[in-house]
């Protein structure tokens, strides 16, 4: 029963962190309520379009950081807390701004009033994952995983 209780606590003081790879692009931002940590994460990732080819390198993955309200909006500033080593600073910076239109463009999202009540205040942060021309790569470019 301890242990139990150690990951969850552990859990929601860590909050939930998803993945997203991309090999093409929607950016759809949800029309229906959204009603879980899943729902969220999935609508961010539908909003994500790349930077183009040639401004971006295969593999590059980039984390951020990111609060929401009790009625879907971005509080403060997305924090950008990790992007792949060796990175130019030329395609850093395209991948920052493809992710910043990302959530620019998703929110304020139409989250139930339940998850607002969740959600809010709760940093969380998602980690997107540029695939395209990668061995292996699908056409079901949404895979997410959440801990």
């Amino acid at each position: 029963m301890t242990g139990r209780f150690i990951i969850v606590a552990g859990a929601l003081i860590l909050g939930p962190i998803a993945s997203a790879c991309l090999t093409t692009a929607s950016a759809e931002p949800a029309t229906s309520p959204l009603n879980s940590w899943n729902d969220i994460f999935g609508a961010l990732e539908r909003c994500w379009i790349p930077p183009p080819l040639e401004k971006s390198r295969p593999g590059t993955q980039i984390t951020v950081m990111i609060t929401l309200n009790r009625s879907g909006e971005v509080m403060g500033e997305p924090r950008f807390t990790f992007i792949t080593p060796g990175t130019p600073p030329e395609i850093r910076t395209a991948y920052q701004l493809s992710v910043a239109n990302a959530i620019s463009r998703c929110t304020p999202m139409p989250l139930t009033q339940a998850l607002g009540g969740a959600v809010a205040g709760r940093p969380f942060t998602i980690r997107y994952q540029d695939i395209r021309g990668q061995k292996g790569a699908d056409k079901s470019w949404l895979k997410t995983t959440t801990s």
